[in-house]
């Protein structure tokens, strides 16, 4: 699957200058909810991720996802694969589990996001959730920007990528984005300081 061509024919992969919830700057930026604002899409790409998924021998429980990015993609896989699905969110910038969801000592967590970078707030996901006796065994993105490995890649997952090695990353494919520190980012060099944030945190 082109992932990245079927983000383009949406209008989803934006050109301009972004800062990203990672906290860097980049000249593009995967828009997932345009994407996903059509109900049928996200099930068609949320139904191949799970093909994937089920070509592993990996026992899920539930699904869960950081908000905001995450929501949508995560509900739509959990249909796709008829589980149960729970979201964490930001309280006073700190991930937490809320709104009565309740975690089972042991329970098998598959992380879902619409989009990983360097998985940083996946982690911070998954951490919440192994505190509460969460079992985490799998995260899946529908695009991958290349600096985590998925389970297609050959080649190793870069220095900034915060997932667990040894946990599968299931996407759809790799879109590959140069992202800059704001210190040396060559969009600013070149004059141009204003910068949108697009993303729902911004470190």
């Amino acid at each position: 699957m082109d992932i990245e061509a079927i983000y383009k024919s949406h209008e989803a992969l934006l050109e301009g200058h972004f800062l990203l919830s990672s906290g860097y700057h980049s000249s593009r930026y995967l828009q997932s909810a345009k994407l996903l604002e059509n109900p049928q899409i996200a099930k068609n790409l949320t139904d191949e991720l799970t093909k994937q998924i089920n070509q592993t021998d990996i026992h899920i429980d539930t699904i869960c996802s950081p908000a905001i990015g995450g929501l949508i993609a995560g509900f739509s896989l959990a249909t796709s694969m008829n589980k149960r699905y729970i979201f964490t969110e930001r309280v006073s910038g700190d991930m937490a589990l809320r709104r009565g969801f309740d975690i089972k000592q042991g329970e098998n967590i598959l992380i879902c996001e619409d989009i990983i970078t360097t998985g940083k707030s996946a982690m911070e996901c998954a951490k919440v959730l192994e505190s509460l006796g969460a079992n985490i065994v799998g995260f899946a993105c529908l695009a991958n920007r290349g600096f985590c490995k998925t389970t297609q890649d050959k080649t190793p997952a870069k220095s900034n990528c915060f997932l667990y090695c040894n946990i599968p990353l299931f996407a759809l494919g790799n879109i590959h984005i140069d992202m800059f520190e704001s210190s040396d980012c060559p969009i600013c060099k070149s004059g141009d300081t204003k910068v949108v944030k697009p993303g729902s945190r911004a470190k």
